[in-house]
């Protein structure tokens, strides 16, 4: 007699293929992926730095940078909301225990809150200490809050550190799940999203 599988589920995962994102879906989360990781080095990197030159490079490519984060992250919740994600397989559902699922569902309300957060109270941030953001140097954004030094620094300073790190944390927890799901329970989740599967493109 043939041996019965040591996990059913996940043998049910390799027979049926999951369905996956599109190619406009996957391009927008690891562009937003690569940004928010060099964003997030370099205003590690700036802060411990001397002022000089470099410096304030650095702080004007953190600030375009959030900018692009921000329009892109906009450009990525409408194409959600008029493109669905797939759902999640019905043998990935029966999986997974209910906890996970809360915290499949909760981690992504919290990463799109925090892609909007962080790089807003670091616009407001800016626009508080006075130093108004020209976008890559072309483009002059408003202000976002009046001008008021003692709430930059008391305030949105905090508010835009502890948002990032935040997102820092929230990323690597969301990274370490889908690594969990592709080397340990091998469901496919991941090939849903890599760009390098063997599966098609969802149309």
């Amino acid at each position: 007699m043939n041996a019965e599988p040591l996990n059913p589920q996940a043998a049910a995962a390799h027979r049926v293929p999951a369905r996956r994102y599109g190619a406009m879906a996957m391009t927008l989360h690891w562009l937003l992926a690569l940004m928010i990781v060099a964003s997030f080095s370099v205003g590690l990197y700036m802060t411990g730095l001397p002022f000089s030159p470099l410096r304030l490079k650095l702080f004007n490519w953190h600030k375009w940078a959030g900018i692009a984060i921000l329009g892109l992250t906009a450009l990525r919740l409408l194409w959600r909301l008029s493109h669905p994600p797939p759902p999640l397989p019905p043998c990935i559902v029966e999986a997974m225990p209910g906890w996970q699922l809360v915290a499949h569902r909760g981690t992504h309300l919290l990463l799109y809150l925090l892609f909007f957060a962080v790089p807003l109270a670091g616009w407001a941030y800016s626009s508080a200490l006075g130093f108004p953001i020209v976008w890559f140097g072309v483009v002059a954004l408003p202000d976002f809050v009046p001008v008021n030094k003692e709430f930059a620094e008391a305030v949105l300073k905090p508010l835009h550190h502890g948002a990032a790190y935040a997102l820092g944390a929230v990323v690597l927890l969301h990274a370490a799940a889908a690594l969990k799901h592709h080397f340990v329970d091998h469901d496919g989740l991941l090939d849903r999203m890599w760009p390098f599967s063997h599966q098609g493109h969802a149309r």
